[in-house]
Order: C-alpha cells, then structure tokens, then sequence
C-alpha cells in the first residue's frame, strides 16, 4: 500500500505544483478560508485513484460532501494544506493523506512539493523524511523550545477565539525560545517529528488538517493530545497538543 499510496500522492502534487507557479482564482468559504481550483482538482484526482487501488475505505476529502460517510476504515485527505501559501507563493504547503482502519491510526503521508519534502509513516515502522528516518527533538527545557501554532479561521469572526489565541500567546511566548507561525497543520506536526520544533498547539482544526500528521509525529517518538492532556480524537476536539513529549506538561501548563 505504501509505494501505491506514495505514487499516487506524488502524481496528484503536479497539480498543486503547476497551480503554485501560476496565477490563481480565489474563492472564499468563509471570511479567512480560501479555496481554489487546485484544491478542488488535486482532491479530485486523488479520490478517482485511491478509489480504485483501495476500494475497502471509504475517502473523507476537505472539498467534499462528507455528510453521509462514516469514520471507519477511511483515508483522509487535504488536497492543499495551507491554501493561503499556495495562494501566495509561501513554500509551505502539502498534500495530506491519513489512512485509519476501524478508526486506528495506519498510515500517514505528508508531502511538500515545492520544497520536495516527503513525511511518511506507518504504524510501529517508524517515520521518515525523504527514507531517513527521524526523531522527535531531546530538548526537555521549555525555556529552549521552539514552538509552532496556528491561527483559526474564526479568529476574524469570533471574539472568543481570538481572545484565546492572544491569551495563550502571552502565556507562552515569555517562556519559550520563540513561536512560529508558518501555515500548515500537517507540516506543523512534521516539523515536531523530525525535531525542528519541539510542541505545536491549535484550535479549531479539521480531521484532513491533522490525520496524517498526527500518526508520523507519534511514530517519531512524540506525544499528541486535547488541551486537558486526553487523548486526541479526529473529529471531536477543539485544540490539539503535540509534542516531542519531553514538554508536553509544560505547554499544557501554559495553555
């Protein structure tokens, strides 16, 4: 399944390639949520072929009518992880892909065209970068940590959200080494498996923005759960905490 998956998943970041480099139509679903052609065709081209090489899951897709799918054995797509990149030429941005059977996590491909970055893992076989293996960051000094988040959507729309967000900022921005802001969920939680970052927080995000993330950080060693320290469950919770787990009471702490 992995090299199919793989093949797959590299063929469909042409589109995404070819859309990067080209001037692009933007339509809104919300306030701050963009989407274009290209995530729809990427999606596209991914459900007709996962369809036929992996006919025994069902595909849960951002850009797709998901109302009548249920969360079982699926593969779960982003077409395009950080639209707002791609909209703007900012080289952070993926293809996401999680498979999950009876709804435990299985297989996880991420992967960055533009910078030709290839995360991927598979449950207890570890996870990898380009076929190097890698491994969350040993830093157990929060003071030291560099952390990674994201800004909601609803932050332009809803107070509460906002007023969170800038809450948590201040509480840890003064007790870390720093806070970066890049635009992608699932590259996030790559850059907290290969070690760049140590912990990564968000809320508010999607199953398709994490699902594939989620299962390459945990093989490389880190730790992901809600913001009470539970486990963290697709489709249910609110914010999303991961580590390389040496921090994680720290940054839960602060959050």
């Amino acid at each position: 399944m992995k090299k199919k998956l793989i093949k797959i998943i590299k063929e469909a970041s042409k589109i995404l390639v070819e859309g990067y480099y080209n001037e692009k139509e933007v339509r809104f679903k919300a306030k701050k949520d963009l989407v274009t052609k290209y995530d729809v065709a990427v999606e596209e081209f991914l459900k007709e072929k996962l369809k036929k090489e992996f006919s025994d899951f069902n595909i849960i897709a951002e850009e797709s009518d998901n109302s009548n799918l249920k969360f079982d054995n699926s593969i779960i797509i982003d077409p395009i992880d950080g639209t707002t990149n791609f909209v703007n030429k900012v080289p952070h941005t993926a293809i996401s892909v999680g498979v999950y059977k009876n709804k435990k996590p299985y297989m996880g491909v991420v992967y960055n065209p533009i910078l030709d970055e290839l995360y991927y893992a598979k449950v207890n076989k570890g996870a990898y970068l380009n076929k190097k293996k890698i491994e969350v960051s040993k830093e157990k000094n929060f003071q030291k940590a560099l952390i990674s988040t994201g800004f909601p959507y609803s932050c332009g729309t809803c107070s509460d959200d906002l007023n969170a967000v800038i809450k948590q900022m201040k509480n840890i921005l003064p007790n870390c080494q720093d806070i970066r802001r890049l635009g992608s969920a699932s590259l996030d939680l790559c850059y907290v498996a290969k070690g760049t970052y140590e912990g990564y927080y968000e809320m508010n995000l999607k199953a398709w923005d994490v699902s594939a993330g989620i299962i390459i950080l945990s093989e490389a060693g880190g730790k992901v759960t809600n913001e009470k320290g539970k486990k963290y469950k697709l489709f249910n919770d609110k914010y999303i905490v991961a580590t390389n787990s040496k921090i994680h009471k720290k940054l839960l702490s602060h959050l």
